[in-house]
Parts: structure tokens; C-alpha cells; sequence
């Protein structure tokens, strides 16, 4: 018994390992991109790696990484490790004018793996966000289960505003590059999310940046949804993932 309890917990303690680990991200149907990183630490459950893509909480990202075999759940005869992980924690690294415009984000995130293949549900809709379950039997690797549509923070009971605050909104390429961005104003806002009226395409899953356009004050936000009002003017629905809108003075 207590072998097995000192091999779990063996299993369990975080190595000190600063591979190089290559990240995929699709962030919806027609966008994706990859960067380079290297690990903070890893075990055979999981690693933690610094981003400067943003990314949230329950989304997949497949890894590619020299993986000590010892460590590996599977493919152990290859030089690469190519496995699938599921984001389980974003912290934002405080840096002068992080966030502000011009300046690169930079984020630890801790991810869990799930596996050598996606889910079904991932390879139709690359934004479907995820939750562990359970350990799969006899191996080191998480289960996965889809997270209920309408259980993000930003559509949980909060208080919405109906009213305008000037906002930016700032697309980006792969590289990093602002090659979209729009002065608009939103139908209504809460401290987790907000409508913004824009004439911009952003697809459901995509990663933006907002900017309140009279402080500069911005942060990352996820694009949940596109509609038309009965004035047929679009609107996105964003739920803001790196920190809450504070509503402080304008309430």
C-alpha cells in the first residue's frame, strides 16, 4: 500500500524540465496559430508553459515536446511527443504596459493531458471549451467533458448595463499584429463581458483586444457570439477573460 502511494505521489510531483514544447491552438473553424514556448515544469499528467498568445480556461491545445519516455503515457518509441492538453489555469505575468497598446501580453498557463486525438466535438468546433472528468483507467492521461453552453461567467446573473462606453476593438494575425481595429461603442456591459456594436468579422472563438477609448485601460477578451438587432446593426458578444471591466463611475 504505501508503495503505491509513493509511486502516485512520485507520479504527481512537478520535474523541473525547460523543454521546448511547440503549442497549436485552434482558436475557431478558419484560425489557428503556433508558438514556441518552453516549459516551466512538467509531470506526466500535465505542464505549465509561458504564452504570449491568449488563451482561456477549458480550451484544448495540442503539444509537441521531446517528452522524457519515462514520463510519456504513450508513442514512446518517438523523438516528439504530440499530445493533446486542456487549458486549466491563465494567470497574466504583471509587466509595465501589459495590455496597454503596442505592448505584448504574457501568460503562465497550466494545462492538464487529455490524450493523442481530440474529441469529435473539438474537430467540428475548435472554441467548444472542456472540463476534466476523471483519470482514464490504467493510464496517467484526463478525461474530458464538454462545459454546458451558457455556463461562462460572462452569462452568469451580473449586472448588465444598457448603456454606451467607448471601446476599440483590436484584431490580431498570428504574429501578433493588429490587422483589424474599430472605435465603436457597446449596447451594454457588465464587469465579465459586454455588446459592442461593430462592423467587424470576428469569428465565435476568437481572441480580441479592448481598449476603453477615453482612459486606454484594455484587456483580452473571447468572441462568444455574432447577432443582427431588429435595427440590423451587428453586434459581438465578448466575454472578458484576463480580468474583470471595472464599473466603478459609470454605474
Amino acid at each position: 500500500m504505501m508503495d503505491s502511494e509513493g509511486k502516485s505521489k512520485r507520479l504527481r510531483e512537478r520535474i523541473k524540465l525547460t523543454l521546448p514544447v511547440r503549442v497549436h491552438c485552434r482558436e475557431s473553424v478558419d484560425y489557428e496559430w503556433f508558438e514556441m514556448s518552453r516549459l516551466v515544469d512538467v509531470t506526466p499528467f500535465g505542464a505549465r508553459f509561458p504564452l504570449t498568445h491568449p488563451t482561456e480556461r477549458g480550451r484544448l491545445l495540442r503539444l509537441t515536446l521531446p517528452m522524457p519516455r519515462q514520463l510519456r503515457c504513450f508513442d514512446h518509441v518517438e523523438d516528439q511527443y504530440r499530445v493533446w492538453a486542456l487549458v486549466r489555469h491563465v494567470r497574466m505575468h504583471a509587466q509595465a504596459g501589459a495590455g496597454m497598446r503596442g505592448v505584448p501580453m504574457s501568460y503562465e498557463v497550466g494545462a492538464a493531458f487529455t490524450g493523442k486525438h481530440p474529441p469529435a466535438s473539438y474537430v467540428r468546433e475548435p472554441s467548444t471549451l472542456y472540463d476534466v472528468d476523471d483519470l482514464s483507467p490504467g493510464q496517467n492521461l484526463w478525461q474530458l467533458r464538454e462545459v454546458e453552453k451558457g455556463q461562462s461567467a460572462a452569462r452568469s446573473v451580473d449586472t448588465r448595463l444598457q448603456m454606451a462606453v467607448g471601446f476599440r476593438i483590436e484584431v490580431f494575425d498570428v504574429e501578433g499584429r493588429v490587422v483589424a481595429s474599430e472605435e465603436t461603442v457597446t449596447e451594454n456591459i457588465s464587469r465579465r463581458g459586454a455588446a459592442i456594436w461593430t462592423t467587424l468579422k470576428v469569428a465565435r472563438g476568437r481572441f480580441v483586444r479592448v481598449s476603453n477609448v477615453e482612459t486606454g485601460m484594455s484587456l483580452m477578451a473571447v468572441v462568444r457570439g455574432s447577432r443582427a438587432g431588429p435595427d440590423g446593426i451587428p453586434r459581438l458578444h465578448m466575454e472578458f477573460v484576463d480580468k474583470q471591466w471595472p464599473l466603478e463611475g459609470i454605474e
